[in-house]
């Protein structure tokens, strides 16, 4: 199955009057996105700031909060390391919530982030103590597949550690023509088209169109003018209950 889910289709957010504004693929339920939480994945933001802007300090617990940097710049603090974190285009930050933790951002003028979401099975994680990492964008490897740049930020060979089970995240750059992934089974691939217009095994996607691929033995990405996609490959069954089935929301 493919399910193309367009922005005007996805939930909506703002900070500080509107200085930080957000697209939700997944949100809550007062977002009034179209998905609900699934496999491990809890939410996802596309968040974008009008002018500097800071969003204030606020907690979290359980949950791995992931920040992948996608233009410009962002600063980060936390209760645990008490000191502002910067972060650029193209780094990734994790916070494993743990027990609890409370953080603040900054989002620089023009910037861009994905704000993402994992459960990693919080009946687990609610015990442990919080932690965190940054990652920078030289850190994670990459390699040309024809006319394609594919950099993986989490799954094999990049340094980035997670609890939440089964996931990977790619960010593929097709300068033109065709890529193909392999699915695996028993996952469900999820795709945000950040620049140009792909086919996804021959759907149509454009700019901030969010697409769900179930059940796919692969997934052939056609960009004959160039396209920068982001894709997160997770489990169709975590092996767990996750939040979003113990709440009755998933």
């Amino acid at each position: 199955m493919i399910r193309i889910i367009s922005k005007e289709q996805q939930g909506y957010g703002a900070f500080n009057g509107g200085e930080i504004v957000e697209n939700k693929p997944i949100g809550f339920p007062q977002d009034h996105s179209s998905i609900r939480p699934y496999s491990n994945l809890f939410y996802w933001a596309h968040a974008r700031a009008v002018t500097d802007s800071t969003i204030g300090l606020h907690p979290h617990q359980g949950f791995e909060i992931c920040s992948f940097v996608l233009r410009g710049e962002i600063r980060h603090y936390d209760t645990k390391l008490r000191e502002w974190k910067p972060l650029s285009a193209g780094d990734v930050q994790i916070i494993r919530a743990g027990n609890g933790i409370s953080h603040s951002e900054w989002i620089g003028k023009d910037g861009e982030i994905f704000q993402i979401w994992f459960d990693p099975n919080l009946e687990k994680t609610l015990s442990k103590p919080a932690s965190y990492d940054d990652y920078k964008a030289a850190e994670f490897p990459e390699k040309q597949v024809g006319s394609a740049r594919v950099k993986t930020l989490v799954g094999a060979g990049s340094p980035f550690q997670m609890d939440t089970p089964g996931v990977e995240v790619f960010r593929i750059e097709i300068e033109s023509g065709e890529f193909r992934l392999n699915a695996e089974p028993g996952k469900i691939y999820s795709a945000y088209l950040l620049e140009g217009e792909v086919d996804l095994n021959g759907e149509a996607a454009k700019p901030s169109d969010f697409v769900l691929l179930t059940e796919q033995e692969e997934i052939v990405l056609n960009a004959p003018n160039g396209a920068h996609v982001f894709v997160i490959a997770s489990p169709a069954n975590p092996g767990y209950r996750t939040y979003g089935q113990l709440r009755g929301i998933a």
